[in-house]
């Protein structure tokens, strides 16, 4: 384990207890703590008869000192040496706890973590075959088709989310005539990188059974996917749609594109598009007059990535866009709870050798 992995865990087993009260422990091995604080009691009270008994030699178990002036006072900071003992008794207390092995039922909490609900839509229709040249983003690819240079830029969002201390919950929407829900909104990235690369098998894209492109749709079903999971109240929702921008349809089913708009306005939903599409600079493809104000209405952006320097910039904006704390109710069941007084017993023996070998001036006699 790194620093910066330590640095982590601490701080998640910090912010894991905050959350937790006293009153809500149980404890599973109560008895073994009981029986070491009886063993140790016993062992005290034995060492100190076995003392009493103990003849004491001048010059052997005593120590002699010249005598001292009277004139001279006792050190007001005297009592510090004292520190180290007090630091070691400190951190008996955690330690029985934690040899208790505390552990609480089924609790409920409001949890804060940073990050933002994300749902993530790709465009997977047969206009997103034509060519997008990005040598250092599709690697694995075989042909350089816009759907999966598309793919690598989605995937590699997600892996920059993953390298961060980020907790978000993500959603995999793919679509063409209709939109389709990949994955449901998770907090395992792995998981989403499965559905990704799934998706992006040539297999997999050759059977996608629609052939055009129908943005509306995707952002009806995102604006959906929020509302089955009861998110619709809770900030931090955000859609990112990323397709070749080929499509001018206003219209989807009874409902207008506006009043689809409208929706994810209503709710705070603000949409990101990242338009695909090589050597098209923005306001270059007729449907932008489209999609450039309709995502902007949703207090999202618009990014025409025409290549992949373009199309990297738009997805390291995205993350800084991303930043933010989502807020939810963490139900937990029998999880234990040793690792804070672990780590606080820990903390206060090894300050109190660190203060007693390293510094002199508590090595000193009274």
């Amino acid at each position: 384990m790194n620093l910066s992995e330590a640095r982590l865990s601490l701080a998640n087993t910090i912010a894991d207890w905050q959350n937790v009260r006293l009153s809500d422990l149980h404890y599973w091995h109560r008895g073994d703590a009981q029986l070491f604080v009886v063993g140790l009691a016993v062992l005290s009270l034995f060492v100190l008869i076995a003392r009493s008994f103990v003849t004491r030699q001048p010059g052997r178990h005593r120590l002699l000192v010249p005598a001292m002036l009277s004139t001279l006072r006792p050190s007001y900071f005297g009592f510090i040496r004292h520190l180290p003992l007090v630091l070691a008794l400190a951190g008996l207390p955690f330690f029985l706890v934690a040899l208790s092995d505390p552990f609480t039922s089924l609790v409920s909490s409001e949890v804060s973590y940073p990050g933002r609900r994300i749902a993530v839509m790709i465009d997977a229709s047969t206009s997103m075959r034509t060519p997008f040249k990005a040598q250092h983003l599709n690697t694995r690819a075989e042909t350089d088709a816009t759907f999966y240079t598309t793919v690598a830029a989605a995937e590699r969002f997600i892996r920059l989310r993953m390298g961060q201390n980020y907790k978000d919950l993500m959603a995999l929407v793919e679509f063409g005539n209709e939109a389709y829900v990949v994955t449901p909104f998770t907090n395992d990235y792995d998981n989403i990188l499965l559905s990704i690369s799934l998706i992006g098998d040539p297999v997999e894209y050759s059977l996608f059974p629609d052939q055009g492109t129908i943005i509306a749709a995707a952002i009806d079903q995102g604006v959906g996917l929020f509302k089955a999971f009861n998110f619709l109240e809770a900030s931090g929702n955000i859609m990112v749609l990323f397709s070749d921008g080929e499509d001018t349809r206003v219209q989807v089913g009874d409902k207008t594109l506006d009043e689809i708009l409208q929706n994810a306005i209503d709710n705070k939903i603000p949409v990101y598009m990242v338009r695909t599409n090589y050597e098209r600079e923005k306001g270059k493809v007729i449907p932008d007059e489209i999609w450039i104000p309709a995502i902007e209405k949703t207090g999202g952006k618009f990014y025409a990535a025409n290549n992949e320097e373009a199309l990297l910039s738009a997805i390291a904006d995205l993350d800084k866009v991303a930043a933010g704390t989502i807020a939810t109710r963490q139900y937990t069941s029998q999880r234990p709870r040793f690792a804070f007084f672990a780590l606080a017993a820990a903390a206060c023996w090894l300050t109190a050798a660190a203060l007693k070998l390293a510094l002199p001036q508590f090595q000193k006699l009274p």
